[in-house]
């Protein structure tokens, strides 16, 4: 797979007309677009504009509420999130780039509650992938995909936006 596998501007036309529809649908109230850094900001602000959202476009960093650390390590360009102080009852479009494990939105789900409890939350990705490690889906998919274990895919961006496939050992070495 390269770039040239996935259709960037078709995955997000797609990814919009199912958001739209799911707006309508749940009747949600001047939505509040959330995009996780990085990846899942950069959709976020071209879906913001296609789908005329009037609440400022909101980014949050979940590095603090990762639970893997000790695999991964803190990474070390923490951007601070900008987000309303007060998401009490507000409905909320939540938006990632890749959905693998579901780890990355239990942490961004973590965080939006930290700020308040929100009436509902709508999650929106690029590209889900097989992988689910926790039990959460997304309502709304630009295309789902099946991987192997060693692949993993990287939005890279955020202009032009682009998608590579990136290949590593799954396996563990003793000592």
């Amino acid at each position: 797979m390269t770039d040239t596998y996935f259709n960037i501007q078709a995955l997000l036309t797609k990814l919009e007309i199912e958001l739209n529809s799911i707006i309508q649908a749940r009747g949600l109230n001047k939505p509040l677009m959330i995009g996780i850094h990085s990846g899942g900001a950069w959709i976020a602000e071209q879906l913001h504009q296609r789908l005329d959202i009037k609440e400022p476009l909101g980014l949050i960093d979940i590095s603090f509420y990762r639970d893997d650390f000790s695999q991964i390590g803190m990474h070390p360009q923490v951007k601070p999130s900008q987000l309303p102080h007060h998401l009490e009852g507000r409905d909320i479009i939540l938006i990632d780039d890749v959905f693998y494990t579901g780890r990355t939105i239990r942490a961004a789900l973590n965080e939006i509650f930290d700020y308040g409890r929100p009436n509902q939350v709508v999650l929106g990705v690029l590209i889900e992938r097989d992988g689910r490690q926790v039990p959460l889906q997304p309502d709304c998919t630009g295309c789902t995909v099946t991987m192997p274990a060693g692949q993993r895919i990287k939005l890279t961006g955020p202009s032009p936006l682009g998608i590579h496939i990136q290949s590593f050992s799954t396996e563990k070495i003793s000592t």
